[in-house]
């Protein structure tokens, strides 16, 4: 395996700034030549993930308050109003394509008239899967009934900004963690089976629905509510299984693949399923290595340990930034800056 410093960096998604423009130029001038695509930072109200998405259910008229609150995020879950059916459900958008055709002309300006980022680098768009909001955001009853228009209109979503966007220069990653946790929680039961397959049908579907000149990714996490993941996973078992399983029923290219490592974890034993982590040749991998709190020195214990059983890899953080305080971040792509190389 390789001793050289990985090449290249990924930013998975929220970078708490004061708004679009402020992100782009903070991270093209930091990491320049690592960064094959920039995201906008899900600024304002997308900084929380999809904690926004549950004033969009409060607000429809088809759904009312649950007085339930949610899980991990205290904010109010919705239920279907008396009287509605499954049938009856419909959204007319959920704010993910207004909010990437809203920053795509500050990319452009950035990009083809300020020089500030370069020619090669594509516009990232990040969206949770579609489960996650309705899981998080509707009560558990309902959830069957309001998955699939909330689903449908994802995807019209996808379509609205593939539509608006040149696809040389737009890059679309998919965000799963319910599904991770689902998973882990799973565990290795036979019975589940039926019930992991479906997932990943979803997730294929999420991934098939983004044009094939479009670059897409898919970052798979354990979350990051309270600075700390949901569950923390054993190993990257979980991850390989859900990773392939995706692969297999993609009927796209895949272009990048983002798996977390937490920050206790240089051990052997939790990168040896990488192992049996089968790519694409054209699949770049991109490992959340790097944490503030050990800086370099813990991000190359983790990458040692990681290169044991892979290679070729690119560095990133375990989740976005968007729950961090804001004074870290130029700390933070300092760090990216120091552990990677040039993706060239």
């Amino acid at each position: 395996m390789s001793e050289e410093s990985p090449r290249g960096a990924l930013l998975v998604g929220s970078v708490p700034l004061s708004d679009t423009e402020a992100v782009l130029r903070t991270v093209s001038s930091a990491l320049g030549d690592r960064l094959r695509r920039v995201p906008d930072g899900e600024t304002g109200p997308r900084l929380d993930f999809i904690g926004w998405q549950s004033d969009l259910f409060l607000r429809h008229p088809q759904l009312e308050p649950s007085g339930e609150i949610g899980r991990y995020n205290p904010r109010p879950r919705s239920r279907l109003r008396a009287g509605v059916s499954a049938a009856d459900v419909r959204f007319s958008q959920l704010g993910y394509a207004e909010a990437a055709l809203g920053s795509y002309p500050t990319f452009a300006r950035l990009q083809t008239s300020d020089g500030v980022i370069a020619p090669a680098v594509r516009f990232q768009v990040c969206l949770p899967s579609p489960l996650a909001p309705v899981q998080a955001w509707i009560t558990e009853r309902d959830q069957d009934a309001v998955r699939p228009a909330y689903v449908q209109r994802m995807l019209e979503e996808v379509d609205e900004i593939a539509a608006a966007i040149p696809h040389d220069q737009l890059a679309i990653q998919w965000d799963v963690a319910s599904e991770m946790l689902a998973f882990e929680r799973m565990g290795d039961d036979d019975g589940m089976a039926g019930r992991k397959a479906s997932i990943l049908e979803a997730l294929a579907r999420s991934g098939n629905r983004v044009p094939r000149d479009v670059e897409l990714g898919f970052h798979l996490c354990y979350g990051d509510f309270g600075h700390q993941h949901a569950l923390q996973p054993r190993d990257t078992r979980t991850l390989v299984e859900v990773a392939s399983g995706i692969l297999q029923r993609l009927e796209r290219p895949l272009t990048w693949l983002h798996l977390p490592v937490p920050r206790d974890r240089d051990d052997s034993a939790y990168f040896a399923a990488l192992a049996d982590l089968r790519l694409p040749s054209a699949t770049k991998l991109y490992l959340g290595l790097l944490h503030l709190a050990d800086g370099a020195e813990g991000a190359r214990r983790r990458i040692r340990a990681a290169r044991q059983f892979v290679d070729g890899f690119g560095v990133a953080t375990e989740c976005g930034w968007g729950r961090r305080d804001p004074a870290t971040i130029l700390d933070l792509l300092r760090l990216h800056a120091e552990v990677a190389a040039a993706d060239v």
